[in-house]
């Protein structure tokens, strides 16, 4: 399923700023940056619950939110792209 994931982190502190990257970190390794808090991730279920675990136990919930928007296996409808950034589909091969 396409799950997109979206945070906003305080950053007023280091601390913040260290959340932020460790949050990112996290992402960038289950999915693809689609704009600067913005990432569209291909989970399964259980890859879902650890990446949601992973993250809440980073962010600090009195600063920080963290959403989940579950676009399931049929996405491709559910999605329009405008603007100068290149699309991608998530089935295609990454080659780096």
């Amino acid at each position: 399923m396409l799950v997109l994931i979206t945070y906003d982190v305080n950053t007023e502190d280091a601390a913040g700023r260290k959340r932020l990257r460790q949050i990112a970190r996290q992402c960038v390794n289950y999915g693809q940056r689609v704009q600067n808090s913005v990432f569209e991730c291909l989970l399964d279920p259980a890859q879902c619950k650890k990446l949601q675990a992973k993250l809440c136990s980073i962010m600090e919930s009195e600063k920080d939110s963290l959403r989940f928007y579950y676009l399931g296996s049929r996405y491709e409808n559910k999605i329009e792209h405008f603007g100068c950034k290149q699309t991608y589909l998530p089935e295609d091969p990454l080659i780096l």
